[in-house]
C-alpha cells in the first residue's frame, strides 16, 4: 500500500501546481526529493553515551538506521579531535519520506507548545526549506521517561523547485502548516 501523502502528490497537488505555475507538462511540477533530519550534538565531547542514545532516537522516529557524523578537524578550544562523534544524521526517500512528512504534519508539529505555524523565511534559495525543531519529545515514537537530555533537530526538505515560491507552494499543498502573515 502507498504512503497517503504519495497518492495525495499524484492526485492533488500535481493538477493544482499544474495550474498555478503555468507547467506545460506534469513532469516540470517540483517533487520532494528527500528529507534529511540532523542533530547536532557538540556536548557529545564529554558524553559518549548521548551518541548512541540519539541514534537511538532518530532511528525510532524516522524508522531508518541513523549514523553518527564525524568532525573533520581537530579545534583545541572546543576539546575536539579529528573523527569524533559530533552528531547524528538521517536521510528519507522514497515511501519512509512521506510517511514522516505524514506523521510529522498530522502528529507531532501539533503538539509543539504554543504552536502558531511554522516560519515561512527559511528556504534557502533553491527551493530547500530547513525546519528547526527545539525538542524530541514532540514525536510520540519517544518516550519522556525514557529521554535524558531534551535536544533539538533540523529536518530539511529537499525539493525539486528551482526558486523558493515554488518549493513554497509544494510544501503548502503537502500540508505544512506555515504561519498566517
Amino acid at each position: 500500500m502507498q504512503p497517503r501523502l504519495k497518492v495525495k502528490y499524484r492526485k492533488e497537488i500535481v493538477p493544482a501546481l499544474q495550474k498555478e505555475f503555468a507547467y506545460k507538462s506534469s513532469m516540470q511540477v517540483p517533487k520532494l526529493k528527500k528529507i534529511c533530519i540532523n542533530q547536532g550534538l557538540g556536548i557529545a565531547v564529554t558524553d559518549k553515551k548521548l551518541i548512541d542514545n540519539s541514534i537511538q532516537e532518530i532511528s525510532t522516529i524516522t524508522g531508518q538506521k541513523a549514523v553518527a557524523t564525524r568532525s573533520k578537524k581537530d579545534i583545541s578550544n572546543f576539546k575536539l579531535r579529528k573523527n569524533m562523534p559530533i552528531g547524528v544524521k538521517v536521510t528519507l526517500r522514497g515511501d519512509k519520506m512521506y510517511e514522516f512528512l505524514d506523521r510529522l504534519i498530522a502528529v507531532s508539529l501539533p503538539r509543539i507548545r504554543d504552536f502558531r505555524g511554522i516560519n515561512d523565511k527559511a528556504f534557502d534559495g533553491k527551493g530547500n526549506y530547513t525546519l528547526g525543531v527545539t525538542e524530541q519529545i514532540i514525536f510520540p515514537e519517544i518516550s519522556i521517561d525514557k529521554v535524558n537530555k531534551i535536544l533539538g533537530m533540523d529536518i530539511t526538505f529537499v525539493t525539486s523547485a528551482p526558486n523558493d515560491a515554488e518549493a513554497y507552494a509544494l510544501l503548502k499543498e503537502f500540508g505544512l502548516p506555515f504561519k498566517k502573515n
